[in-house]
């Protein structure tokens, strides 16, 4: 009895598997394109992820070079930055070389003037040339260090020290040298004296 079952169980998982295989069978011949398909997926994958590893590839290659090109190209303008930085001020500089390019050519020019005239002509081109310094200092931010008052060592610069009795002891008598800064930054420090 044990013995017929197990055979009815074989026959019946036997028949089963039959039946699934037909059904199988059935759908492929319904669908052709759907079994040849399952037969080629690892293939097929196989090519379209190789497809896609390529192009990715071919993007990243493409991205990468842009990067670079940009790099270089704003290395490139940032080292021309540096190098033409004090153009403007150089330009601005321009205006006094004229003012005392034209004081010479006038002293050639007023030959025949009195001494006295010439010498007011020229001191008057002298202090054009000043002022167009100073309008260019101020432009860029240029300015003369401060020297009424105490001494500060982070702008002046102490040459002598005098005895003065308008003074404390401390202060800044005279100016030898005006003294500059460029923004917060000294360009040069003044030298002064200092009273005693």
């Amino acid at each position: 009895m044990l013995s017929e079952n197990k055979e009815e169980l074989n026959e019946e998982q036997i028949n089963q598997e039959e039946v699934e295989q037909t059904v199988e069978e059935q759908a492929c011949e319904n669908n052709e394109e759907s079994c040849e398909a399952k037969e080629l997926t690892a293939e097929e994958k196989i090519a379209e992820l190789e497809a896609k590893l390529k192009e990715s590839e071919d993007k990243y290659f493409r991205v990468h070079a842009d990067f670079e090109n940009i790099k270089k190209r704003l290395e490139k303008e940032k080292y021309q930055a540096i190098d033409y930085a004090s153009e403007k001020f150089a330009k601005d500089l321009l205006m006094p070389i004229d003012t005392l390019e034209m004081a010479l050519a006038a002293e050639e020019a007023a030959k025949e003037l009195p001494a006295e005239e010439l010498l007011a002509k020229l001191k008057e081109g002298v202090e054009l040339t000043i002022k167009n310094f100073y309008t260019a200092f101020e432009k860029h931010d240029i300015s003369i260090i401060e020297t009424d008052g105490e001494f500060d060592p982070n702008f002046h610069d102490a040459v002598m020290q005098v005895d003065s009795e308008n003074h404390k002891t401390g202060e800044i008598v005279q100016v030898m040298q005006k003294g500059y800064k460029f923004k917060d930054r000294l360009l040069r420090a003044s030298m002064v004296s200092i009273a005693n």
